[in-house]
């Protein structure tokens, strides 16, 4: 029993005034066995029954009846659920065995489409710490999507327009270095922009000339295109090398440039259906009604908005995808931005702007403080990747030093570090720059549970385990820890999804990879009476561990 059957039941016995999805949140794992397997709190209740919590799990307790279900006690205002264990144990692993790989996998998004607007890196900069979570956080959720059935269309909406380009016009024109830029032309276009910003504040001037600038790209000047394109070609050489390392791939790969040539169309459509407005030479769109400030279609110098972008955007994305939901996952300081961009959508009557959805996530701080590329305060991405590979090399050659494969296997565990410490964190949260943190190989870490992963293979390995000969008969009361955690996979996957929160898969193989470990510790395995039963159980453990990872975007190596 899952906790939706659990939910069905109890719903059905409530009654109409309680629906399966409220008794589903109510329900909760007891941190004690002896608590039981799942608990139903009944305080909620006892105002409306107008009965104690006590008296209303008893009768919701004489009431529950399911095959999978050993015994039911009320106590203490819960109504504790005991599963029956062999039942458990024999249905979980016939179904894991039977399924294999597409374990946890579901349906109900089947034929439906999920667009993901995510990493979205600025050309003319180079990558950095700042945008690893948008671009793993994207994958993961884009994974978990695709485990429930959806096709995805992943879109790198990179930031190649806005007037920060026509500084960076300006400062290449002021102080470039046309050997310096050859060599390393991130770093140093990243060198002249900084200079921008620090002269700009003793020199107003400069702002004019980046505006200039600007409008010039807007207007197409053939010199400035063509530096512009330049700035956005030597970018990308450099984006998709990070991306490589990463595992990460898109659909589509558009930055907002793609859509000069479109804004004006969306312009006269707000015109027309009345709700564009003239403020001190501007045009906005009001949004008092939503309590929110005025959405800047055009500035008073004629050029577009990030916002103007955006929703030509998110027209053109429905209209080439007819998308079931529209996911932004970029960072919780523009919330205020996507409330607009939807709302202004709303007051068009496109039915569809209600499937968009704001994913946030805190940001990554440097002495808790945001990373700045204009202050020229930012860790550069490549190089916490190339210092994470570095220290998993330095570890296997003391630990393991005639592993095969040496330099694929240290990529595998420093990039999964680094992944996972993040995924692990709760999105909404910023997160403390700590490299000592991302490259620990001990604890709640990302290597840790590829270690488990390669344990469970060395023992399937040790014991000549032949999956062909797996048996689902598991009579084993040490194992009942692991065998309840493998069951809950399936819900961990739809919970992650719908939540857009892969933290819930990360701490969900963090807690597998600690039962498996225990197990292992103080239960023999290979030559005991029950040794193809309890293999059968750690190849069910490798395969979940090994899904459960791939799904947070980390490859796992067979060795360590």
């Amino acid at each position: 029993m899952d906790k939706h059957i659990l939910s069905l039941q109890l719903a059905h016995i409530l009654g109409e005034s309680y629906s399966r999805e409220w008794v589903y949140e109510q329900i909760e794992i007891p941190k004690k066995d002896q608590l039981g397997d799942l608990a139903f709190p009944c305080f909620s209740l006892a105002k409306d029954f107008r009965k104690s919590p006590q008296s209303i799990a008893e009768e919701l307790a004489s009431r529950l009846d399911h095959p999978q279900v050993k015994r039911v006690e009320p106590l203490g205002g819960y109504v504790n659920v005991f599963l029956d264990q062999t039942f458990f144990a024999e249905h979980t692993l016939k179904q894991v065995l039977s399924e294999s790989e597409d374990y946890g996998s579901h349906h109900f998004g089947d034929g439906k489409t999920i667009v993901l607007d995510m990493s979205s890196p600025n050309i003319a900069k180079p990558f950095s710490m700042g945008h690893l979570r948008s671009t793993i956080i994207g994958q993961a959720v884009s994974n978990l999507a695709e485990k429930c059935g959806y096709e995805t269309v992943k879109i790198n909406y990179i930031g190649d327009y806005g007037t920060q380009f026509g500084k960076l016009v300006a400062a290449y024109y002021l102080w470039s270095d046309p050997e310096a830029i050859k060599k390393d032309p991130l770093t140093e276009l990243t060198k002249i922009y900084v200079r921008f910003h620090e002269a700009s504040q003793s020199d107003p001037s400069l702002i004019d000339q980046g505006r200039a600038y600007f409008k010039k790209l807007e207007n197409q000047d053939e010199e400035v295109t063509t530096l512009w394109r330049w700035f956005k070609d030597v970018s990308l050489v450099e984006f998709n090398r990070i991306y490589e390392l990463l595992g990460t791939s898109f659909d589509l790969t558009r930055g907002e440039a793609f859509y000069n040539d479109k804004m004006d169309a969306v312009v006269d459509l707000l015109d027309q259906k009345g709700l564009l407005e003239h403020s001190q030479g501007a045009q906005v769109v009001r949004l008092d009604d939503e309590d929110l400030p005025p959405c800047l279609i055009r500035k008073s110098d004629g050029t577009t908005t990030y916002a103007t972008r955006d929703l030509a955007a998110a027209i053109d994305r429905f209209e080439s995808y007819e998308f079931e939901e529209s996911l932004y996952v970029v960072g919780h300081e523009q919330t205020l931005h996507f409330q607009q961009v939807k709302h202004v959508l709303e007051k068009l009557k496109l039915s569809w702007a209600s499937d968009m959805h704001h994913v946030p996530f805190g940001m990554i701080l440097k002495d808790g403080k945001k990373m700045s590329t204009r202050q020229g305060k930012t860790v550069l991405l490549e190089q916490v990747l190339q210092e994470a590979m570095n220290r998993a090399l330095e570890n296997i050659e003391e630990k393991n030093p005639n592993l095969a494969d040496r330099e694929k296997v240290a990529r595998q565990v420093g990039v999964g570090a680094i992944i996972f410490h993040d995924l692990k964190q709760d999105r909404a949260k910023d997160i403390e720059f700590s490299l000592e943190d991302m490259l620990s190989f001990e604890g709640h870490t990302g290597p840790y549970v590829q270690y488990s992963y390669v344990r469970a293979r060395s023992l399937l390995e040790k014991g000549s385990f032949d999956p062909e000969k797996a048996s689902a008969t598991l009579k084993d009361e040490q194992a009942w820890g692991v065998v309840k955690r493998i069951g809950s996979f399936p819900q961990v996957v739809e919970d992650a999804f719908r939540s857009y929160d892969p933290s819930k898969v990360a701490k969900y193989v963090l807690d597998l990879s600690k039962a498996f470990n225990h197990y292992y510790a103080h239960t023999k395995i290979i030559g005991s009476e029950q040794a193809n039963e309890r293999l059968t159980l750690i190849y069910v453990i490798s395969l979940i561990l090994k899904e459960g990872l791939e799904l947070l975007g980390i490859e796992v190596p067979e060795e360590m």
